[in-house]
């Protein structure tokens, strides 16, 4: 299985983006792994939230394949713990998927059209958290979860 982790607009923190890098090399020793960062819409300051939701939909769309399992990170999503996470990694695992592509939006979300198109939806908290700092976070947690599937000593409960 490989594992795509799609965001909208580059990461302006050159601390955040060595972090994650730094997940991100971790994370391709336990499977194949792709962070995708899909540009950010020009003249955005000009649109509505709604607009600009579904504008960044639509170039998320064109990136995920019909046969791709999609989850959100959504702060409507189910949340869970880094060991359920693991566990649902592992069921996304056996059930034979070919690529998970999880979806990191914009600082409003997404648009009705990607919502539609998901299979499931995820949060990491009911907290609000910048959409650059998920990056991080998410991709941390991904790298825990692939611990605790390894009996590796990162993860303590």
């Amino acid at each position: 299985m490989d594992i795509i982790v799609l965001a909208i607009g580059k990461t302006d923190n050159p601390q955040l983006s060595a972090l994650m890098q730094d997940y991100e090399n971790r994370l391709k020793r336990y499977i194949s792994f792709k962070f995708m960062t899909i540009p950010d819409i020009k003249n955005r300051k000009v649109l509505s939230e709604k607009v600009q939701k579904e504008k960044e939909s639509q170039l998320l769309l064109h990136q995920i394949q019909p046969a791709d399992f999609l989850a959100l990170l959504d702060e409507k999503g189910k949340q869970s713990s880094s060991r359920e996470f693991s566990a649902y990694l592992q069921k996304r695992m056996n059930s034979g998927i070919k690529k998970l592509v999880f979806v990191i939006g914009g600082p409003y979300g997404f648009g009705q059209e990607l919502h539609q198109r998901s299979n499931d939806r995820l949060s990491l908290s009911k907290m609000t958290f910048s959409h650059q700092m998920v990056r991080l976070f998410f991709l941390e947690q991904l790298y825990r979860a692939f611990t605790i599937l390894k009996n590796e000593p990162y993860h303590h409960d």
